[in-house]
């Protein structure tokens, strides 16, 4: 069985008294053995935490309890190991960085797709596009068949690559997903601003996806922001890895490379080139 329970939830919507709560959550977080990071902004709550199943739980009660997260719905899978290596509560200005005043998924969101819907339009082979919002090195790690990349090192260069959409895509579905929604959350209603008119948002992301649907329509793995690098569509760890040198994620096959050399270089970097992938 399983040690640690990995939760994972996020929720636009206004928060007040950040740093009282701040406190009580990190307090509650440390006295539980819990580690990972929580986010409080004005607009909201991101986190990402493990820990024993009965710590998590004293977590989600807690959370319950503040004004406008008494329906959080965390997603979690589980892990022998510790996926991450301290506990971090911070203030920040937004939940997830975009830059892009204006954009409030409080109250204007975009439409949410679930899953298994999802699955049924691909199976029925209906004419949509998937719009794959991560970070270039997420997604040569694996994503849905036929999915368009946004073609982007860093979350904030998203609104550069609406740009380079074209044009005849502001009149057809569109299916945007990332790994676990809380980008989408940004980017679908960016998109709407931008004239595209019949924009989805897959509710809960790839990680989401895998729990319901497992990997139908899915090459690959899921890359994941812990130690455990990436997640399989059973939700299990692969074997994945981080390159010592330049950071970025290695796929089993990837280590079989005559450049990746552990601890040492990869195929990214082999040659002096340092390509470190930015967070989202």
């Amino acid at each position: 069985m399983a040690s640690f329970i990995n939760f994972s939830v996020y929720k636009f919507t206004p928060l007040g008294d950040l740093p009282a709560l701040k406190d009580r959550l990190f307090a509650l977080s440390q006295s539980g053995g819990l580690r990972g990071t929580i986010l409080l902004s004005p607009e909201g709550i991101n986190l990402f935490v493990a820990g024993p199943r009965a710590q998590v739980d004293a977590l989600l009660a807690e959370l319950h309890r503040v004004p406008g997260l008494e329906d959080l719905a965390p997603k979690e899978s589980e892990s022998d190991e510790q996926p991450f290596n301290r506990m971090l509560v911070k203030i920040k200005k937004e939940i997830i960085a975009f830059g892009v005043p204006g954009i409030d998924p409080a109250r204007r969101p975009t439409r949410k797709l679930p899953a298994r819907t999802l699955k049924q339009w691909l199976d029925e082979g209906r004419a949509v596009t998937l719009l794959d919002t991560r970070n270039d090195y997420e997604v040569r790690m694996g994503t849905f068949h036929g999915a368009r990349p946004a073609g982007i090192d860093n979350f904030r260069d998203f609104p550069e690559a609406v740009k380079r959409l074209p044009p005849e895509l502001k009149k057809q579905p569109i299916v945007m997903f990332c790994t676990g929604g809380i980008r989408c959350e940004k980017a679908g209603p960016f998109m709407e601003q931008a004239g595209f008119e019949q924009v989805h948002q897959l509710d809960g992301g790839i990680l989401k996806y895998f729990e319901e649907c497992g990997g139908a329509h899915y090459d690959g793995e899921c890359f994941v922001f812990d130690r455990r690098v990436g997640v399989d569509p059973a939700l299990r760890e692969t074997n994945s890895v981080i390159c010592f040198n330049c950071q970025m994620p290695l796929t089993e096959a990837e280590q079989q490379d005559p450049h990746y050399v552990p601890d040492v270089t990869c195929p990214h970097c082999f040659d002096g080139k340092k390509a470190k992938p930015s967070s989202f």
